[in-house]
């Protein structure tokens, strides 16, 4: 079941270029992202209260609070350089250098949760690259 939610996580990760693209024409990237990401905000309690997870927020323990914080904050820096590169830039171009994160995680898994990098993981990361520099460049 995971594929699939992957792989729609692609799938709406594509039209989010597409349509941020649209709407950020003579919008200020930064409140754009702003706007958005009250929305991912409503969306995402929304479906805390629908699937009755609330009640689990005072089992959160002090370590998960401040990696999740930390990981907010990768976020809405991600998200304010993205959308000031899609606001710049071609969403041809920037989208596969943004795709690079695929690799820069690979390495970081590999280095902080000590995952495996295999000679298959490699050269997945070398063509992730490699397609990235032909494309953006």
């Amino acid at each position: 079941m995971w594929f699939v939610f992957a792989l729609l996580s692609a799938v709406f990760a594509a039209l989010t270029s597409i349509l941020a693209k649209v709407g950020i024409d003579g919008v200020n990237s930064n409140l754009a992202t702003a706007l958005r990401t009250a929305v991912v905000l409503a969306m995402s309690w929304a479906m805390v209260f629908i699937t009755g997870a609330q009640s689990g927020i005072t089992d959160i323990s002090r370590k998960s609070w401040i990696f999740i914080i930390l990981s907010g904050l990768a976020t809405g820096a991600s998200w304010l350089c993205y959308y000031k590169a899609l606001q710049d830039g071609e969403v041809s171009k920037v989208v596969p250098i943004d795709k690079l994160s695929v690799v820069i995680t690979l390495v970081l898994a590999f280095v902080f949760l000590h995952e495996q990098f295999t000679l298959k993981t490699a050269a997945g990361a070398l063509l992730i690259t490699a397609g990235t520099l032909i494309i953006a460049l």
